[in-house]
């Protein structure tokens, strides 16, 4: 099973076999930010470089956006995400994922948080 990554702002990253990242929030945003209404994601070939905004999310409470924690280019997108928003609120850390990225350089994953990390930072 691929080790999952987080962020301070409440991302998720998942090493995926092919070498590609999946990106979505954690059970924990979604909770904070209650039900998502709308998602707008980057399209496939962009390219970002690290803290840059990649995608934009509104929720009934809430607006905010997904900052890319790692360079990369976009591989791949969760179309369904456009009709289906509310899947990030049944499965943040599953179906809802928001994109896939092709990253740059894989040593910045290492300065991310792991599991036991990130229970700390949201147990405080």
């Amino acid at each position: 099973m691929s080790e999952t990554k987080y962020t301070e702002s409440h991302e998720w990253l998942r090493l995926e076999d092919d070498g590609s990242v999946t990106v979505g929030i954690t059970e924990y945003a979604q909770n904070l930010l209650g039900d998502l209404v709308y998602v707008a994601l980057p399209k496939e070939g962009e390219s970002f470089t690290q803290g840059q905004e990649a995608a934009t999310i509104e929720s009934v409470k809430a607006a905010g956006e997904i900052k890319l924690p790692v360079d990369g280019t976009i591989v791949a997108i969760n179309a369904l995400l456009a009709d289906e928003p509310s899947l990030v609120n049944d499965a943040p850390e599953g179906d809802g994922w928001f994109f896939r990225i092709r990253p740059g350089n894989l040593a910045q994953l290492d300065g991310l948080m792991d599991d036991i990390a990130y229970q700390n930072l949201i147990d405080q």
